[in-house]
C-alpha cells in the first residue's frame, strides 16, 4: 500500500511554531493534505510527551492514532540541534530522530536530560556530538533511528557551507552505517542528492519541518509498504524490497528553497555559483562574504556531473502546494477567504490535497473548481513554472502564471 509521509514537523512548544499545533489540528490536516504517517515533533519537550501521552493512544502496528480515531498514524519525531567544535571548526547540525514507542522515547530523553536543557525549546539545542544522538538513540532501542536533517541547509545541517561537513564519515565517524537516510530540505532535490556518491548507500527522504499545519506536507515521502506498520517503515529505510521501499518523494521546487542560490540578503544580491565564482564570492556593495548556498555546496562537494541519474533510485514530483495555486490563479497573495473556499471544495471534492496534486483526472479538477486553477494545477504536474531561485534566507518565487496572462475568478471568461 502507499504511505505518504511527513515525519519532520513541530508542535507549539518550538520557537517561532504555531500554537495551533497539537494533535488534533494536525491530525486534521494531515487528514486534508492526504499525509497518512505523520511525526509528533519534538518528543523531548517534557509537556508535549505529556499530551502526547494523554491524548494518542499507541496500537499493533507500532505507530499511535489520536483516541478515537484510525488516521493519520502518527510516529514520535524531535528534532535537535547539536552544537559543538570538530576538527578545528563550529558544527551545527540538525537531526530527526524517530522513536517506536513512547517507552523509548522516554529513555532517549532520559540520556538526553544529562547533556542539555528539554524545557526550553521543543527544538533542544545540546552541546554534543551529532554521532552521540545516534548512539543514545539506537542504545535505547534498535528500531529509533535518526535522518540528518535539511542536509544542505548552509548554516545547520549535515553539509552545510558555513558550519558542516564534507562526508558522512567526517560527521558520524563509527555510527555512519547506522545512518539510512537524509532528509533533502526544501533547498535541494534528489537529482542534486544523487551527484555524491557517497551517498548511494542511503534513502534520499524529503519532509516539511512545518511550523504551522497549512505548511504541512509541502515536501512528504511516499512508501509502499506490504502492510503500514514502523517495522516495515523500518525495512524500507534500512533494507528496502520491492515490498517495503521508498517509492517517491514530494518535493518543493528546490530553488524555491531559501538557500538555493549564493548572495547576500541585505544587499540585494542574488547569484548563481558560477557568478559568485567571478566575484571571488565577494559582496560588490559591501565586501563581505556571501552566504553559499546550497547549489554551489553541491557542485563543490559532487564527484559525478549535474544531470546524473541512476536507474534504480525512487522518483519524485516536485509541486507547489495547492493554496499556493489557488492564490497566483485568483491573482492574490497568502490564504484569502477566497483562497480557502477554494481549497476546501477541492480537497472536500477529490478527497485530499495531494489526490488534487498528483493524481485527479483534469476532468475531475474542473468539476470541483474553477478552470484557471485547475490549469494551474496541471501547470505544476507538467513543471510549467516560471522561477527566481532562493539566496541567503530569503524564499524563491515560483510562478505558474506570468504577470501577463490575466484571468477572472468568476470561471465564466478565461484564457483556457
Amino acid at each position: 500500500m502507499r504511505l505518504i509521509a511527513d515525519l519532520h514537523i513541530h508542535s507549539k512548544y518550538s520557537r517561532a511554531v504555531s500554537k495551533d499545533m497539537i494533535p488534533a489540528v494536525i491530525a486534521e490536516f494531515a487528514l486534508k493534505k492526504g499525509v497518512g504517517l505523520v511525526g509528533t515533533g519534538d518528543f523531548t519537550h517534557p509537556e508535549w510527551v505529556r499530551i502526547l501521552e494523554s491524548e494518542l493512544e499507541e496500537t499493533p502496528n507500532g505507530f499511535a492514532v489520536l483516541k478515537g480515531t484510525t488516521a493519520p498514524l502518527f510516529t514520535y519525531t524531535v528534532e535537535i540541534s547539536c552544537i559543538y567544535s570538530k576538527g578545528g571548526a563550529t558544527r551545527r547540525i540538525h537531526q530527526v530522530v524517530v522513536a517506536p514507542t513512547l517507552e523509548v522515547v522516554k529513555r532517549i530523553n532520559t540520556a538526553l536530560a544529562q547533556i542539555g536543557n528539554l524545557k526550553a525549546d521543543g527544538r533542544p539545542i545540546l552541546g554534543c556530538d551529532a554521532k552521540e544522538i545516534v548512539r543514545i538513540a539506537t542504545e535505547a532501542s534498535p528500531e529509533a533511528f535518526v535522518i540528518p536533517a535539511h542536509a544542505w541547509t548552509p548554516w545547520f545541517s549535515l553539509f552545510g557551507s558555513q558550519s558542516g561537513f564534507d562526508s558522512l564519515k567526517d560527521c558520524y565517524e563509527e555510527q555512519t552505517e547506522r545512518i539510512s537516510a537524509i532528509e533533502t530540505g526544501l533547498s535541494s532535490d534528489p537529482p542534486m542528492n544523487w551527484r555524491l556518491s557517497q551517498l548511494d548507500t542511503v534513502q534520499i527522504v524529503s519532509f516539511s519541518d512545518a511550523h504551522s499545519a497549512r505548511k504541512m506536507g509541502r515536501e512528504a515521502t511516499v512508501f509502499e509498504l506490504a502492510k503500514p506498520t514502523y517495522a516495515n517503515l523500518l525495512a524500507a529505510l534500512r533494507k528496502p524490497t520491492a515490498d517495503n521501499r521508498v517509492a517517491e518523494t514530494i518535493e518543493f521546487f528546490p530553488e524555491e528553497g531559501k538557500y538555493h542560490w549564493d548572495g547576500h540578503r541585505s544587499c540585494g544580491v542574488r547569484w548563481s555559483p558560477s557568478e559568485t565564482a567571478k566575484h571571488k564570492a565577494l559582496c560588490p556593495k559591501c565586501g563581505k562574504r556571501v552566504t553559499v548556498g546550497v547549489m554551489h555546496r553541491v557542485d563543490k562537494l559532487a564527484d559525478r556531473p549535474a544531470g546524473y541519474a541512476p536507474g534504480d533510485r525512487p522518483g519524485f514530483r516536485s509541486l507547489i502546494p495547492l493554496d499556493e495555486i489557488i492564490a497566483d490563479a485568483l491573482g492574490v497573495k497568502g490564504a484569502t477567504k477566497k483562497v480557502l473556499e477554494q481549497y476546501d471544495a477541492i480537497v472536500k471534492g477529490v478527497g485530499s490535497e495531494f489526490t488534487a496534486l498528483l493524481d485527479a483526472a483534469p476532468e475531475q479538477l474542473k468539476a470541483v473548481t474553477l478552470p484557471r486553477i485547475a490549469e494551474g494545477i496541471l501547470r505544476v504536474r507538467e513543471g510549467k513554472v516560471d522561477i527566481r531561485p532562493g539566496y541567503d534566507g530569503v524564499f524563491g518565487t515560483i510562478r505558474v502564471f506570468k504577470g501577463g496572462e490575466k484571468g477572472t475568478p468568476s470561471g465564466q471568461k478565461t484564457l483556457f
